[in-house]
């Protein structure tokens, strides 16, 4: 896990023990064996003994290696990399995203006007750019924009559910948000409404809930759309082992977070500015004001792995 130290950044394991020295500019977590770094102005990745894989050579931060490829900058376009470094489709999108589940999200066009096509993991071009907006697939769906409408399609490009929302999410344990009106609810894969929009505002199930806005609060639904854990919060993120971040205020400068879990019990008292959810027992977490503070980790119980640094 990446931490930062008098400005550079290195890594430590899940018991908080320093395993890769601070000498990065910036570092993302390990995806698939590989993390990328960055050294000066340019990015390369590193295996997870802190070695060099692929040396530094792209523009900015690279993508995350995801189904054995990665998305990189070269002389202002984006392509992608295998992990022997070698280009495998050539860099010509103007924006590229990880690969998921065999296609990748890319697009081309100024930006004023650009377009949302896909690609598989040869580069060929399996839905042209033509599209106004798409997300990411997931559950074999992704929600795309045909004018100001949303529909999804499947991996062919055929429009499965018609373009009659006007906001979406992504399917997520066979459900996906959508918005009619002003409200959100959630539909199946067929299209049916499955759960009436009647939301302020909708997240994705994790782990059995979803997080919604009645009024101006959030608490958490289950798949049946009864009210699992009432509204309180001013700002709930997914669950993710267990727990879930919840915010309270609507001030950047002053909101707090902590750790709920799914009876709605606090187990980690409201008190950080940033967290992030959950993964293999520890969850990063920031404290000051943005840009300006301080980033750790923390295990369930809320107990520091390793103490705040910048």
């Amino acid at each position: 896990m990446p931490i930062q130290v008098n400005g550079l950044y290195g890594y430590i394991n899940d018991r908080g023990e320093l395993i890769i020295q601070p000498q990065f500019k910036y570092a993302d977590d390990f995806y698939e064996g590989l993390a990328s770094v960055l050294l000066g102005n340019q990015g390369g990745f590193i295996d997870t003994s802190g070695k060099l894989a692929i040396p530094p050579q792209f523009e900015g931060n690279p993508g995350r290696f995801s189904e054995g490829l990665a998305a990189v900058r070269v002389k202002g376009k984006a392509g992608y990399i295998n992990k022997g470094g070698q280009m495998v489709i050539p860099a010509q999108f103007d924006n590229a995203r990880e690969f998921r589940e065999g296609l990748a999200r890319v697009e081309m066009g100024p930006p004023n006007d650009r377009k949302t096509g896909y690609i598989n993991t040869k580069g060929e071009i399996v839905v042209p750019a033509t599209l106004n907006l798409g997300w990411d697939f997931s559950e074999g769906l992704a929600a795309v924009w045909k004018g100001a409408k949303v529909g999804f399609i499947d991996k062919a490009g055929k429009l499965m559910i018609p373009a009659q929302f006007k906001g979406a999410g992504q399917f997520s344990e066979g459900l996906a948000r959508v918005q009619a009106g002003n409200k959100w609810g959630y539909i199946d894969k067929n299209g049916t409404v499955v759960i009436k929009p009647q939301f302020s505002y909708a997240n994705e199930f994790f782990e059995g809930l979803a997080a919604v806005k009645i009024g101006k609060k959030f608490g958490y639904i289950g798949k049946d759309g009864k009210l699992v854990i009432k509204p309180g919060y001013d700002w709930a993120n997914p669950f993710s082992e267990g727990l879930a971040a919840v915010r309270i205020g609507t001030d950047q400068g002053k909101w707090k977070y902590g750790y709920i879990d799914k009876t709605g019990k606090i187990v980690v008292p409201v008190q950080f500015n940033e967290t992030d959810k959950f993964s293999a027992g520890l969850a990063w977490v920031y404290l000051g004001p943005p840009g300006q503070g301080k980033s750790g980790y923390i295990d369930k119980s809320g107990r520091y792995v390793w103490q705040p640094t910048r």
